[in-house]
């Protein structure tokens, strides 16, 4: 199997074996929801749908970019874009480097578009992919093999830098980014993969006119803690635990995005409560990849549905007793500070 191809296995297997988590949390566990016992709200006219990049959906939930690369993701992304284009979510594929690379590999990522003919889907590229600006018919190929509507832009410097072979050179990222915005016609989301957005960053990206920032904050999956593993490092290593806490990096966004840019809300979604905190500090949409993969994994299209479910039930529940009918009503005002002892 070609390196880039193994590589991207590994990452779908360590990912959802349970070893790559931080130590660090998200942060969420700091906040608590303030309980309305006279919500005023009929549980049954709750509604969980959310605009996000003027497009509707269902629900508060983006299937994060993890898939693809590899032929055993093929199955995965068809299963994901099914449910997607059934239950109206957005979805974003893993990183189509591969795809570029090897041309192979381009079913892993084209098959989503087949098996989900409108919903809304994002390319994903690497940011340093982007030094010096990548070439019209590489930004064609990431759009038209799925149809894309929007081109998700990850920084992973850390994972880089604990990969072997990995990149080494970041200089020309952030202008390579502000190329590629004014050269697509669709948004350009850029986030990270699970070490934080700060807000000298965001701030940046915002400059940049990016449509989205992912502020993707410690207290997930660990990239430098799955690189360690792949490097057979049986050593903790201090990149292990590198990161900002999601909810610190969602506090930030939200104090600079004011209609600037759309926030979403990633790194160590694995409830509803999570959802709901997150669009309580600012986000329009929560994301996840590990837990919808390892659904997916171990009991197919039935046991994403099966997760899904029972997160919206939940939601909804979160939301009667904030007495809150929309998911624009979710504010800071719900929650209150926990003193952690």
């Amino acid at each position: 199997m070609p390196e880039i191809e193994q590589r991207k296995k590994d990452h779908l297997d360590i990912t959802t074996s349970g070893q790559a988590g931080y130590a660090k949390t998200s942060g969420f566990e700091r906040f608590d929801f303030i309980h309305n016992a006279l919500p005023e709200v009929d549980y049954d006219e709750i509604s969980c749908e959310t605009r996000f990049l003027n497009r509707w959906f269902s629900f508060p939930l983006f299937i994060s970019s993890m898939t693809g690369g590899h032929h055993e993701a093929t199955p995965l992304n068809a299963i994901i874009a099914a449910f997607c284009e059934a239950y109206i979510l957005p979805f974003g594929v893993g990183s189509q480097r591969a795809m570029l690379e090897d041309p192979s590999l381009l079913k892993s990522f084209s098959i989503v578009r087949e098996e989900a003919p409108s919903a809304f889907i994002a390319s994903n590229i690497g940011g340093t992919q982007l030094i010096g600006g990548l070439e019209k018919e590489k930004v064609s190929a990431l759009v038209d093999t799925i149809r894309a509507d929007a081109i998700i832009v990850h920084l992973n410097p850390l994972q880089e830098l604990r990969q072997k072979n990995g990149d080494r050179n970041f200089s020309g990222v952030r202008e390579g980014i502000r190329k590629l915005v004014s050269e697509v016609e669709i948004p350009v989301i850029v986030k990270e993969t699970g070490a934080g957005l700060s807000q000298n960053v965001i701030e940046q990206l915002i400059d940049c006119g990016v449509a989205a920032v992912d502020i993707a904050g410690a207290g997930g999956t660990s990239w430098g803690r799955v690189e360690n593993i792949r490097n057979a490092s049986s050593e903790d290593h201090f990149t292990d635990d590198w990161g900002i806490p999601t909810s610190e990096c969602l506090l930030a966004a939200r104090d600079l995005a004011g209609g600037k840019c759309e926030i979403i809300a990633s790194g160590g979604i694995r409830h509803s409560s999570e959802i709901a905190k997150s669009l309580c500090m600012g986000a329009v949409m929560a994301a996840t990849a590990q837990p919808v993969i390892r659904a997916v994994k171990q009991e197919g299209y039935e046991g994403l549905e099966k997760l899904y479910k029972q997160w919206e039930a939940d939601f909804k529940t979160i939301m009667c007793l904030l007495g809150c009918e929309r998911p624009t009503e979710l504010d800071m005002i719900h929650l209150r500070r926990v003193s952690l002892r």
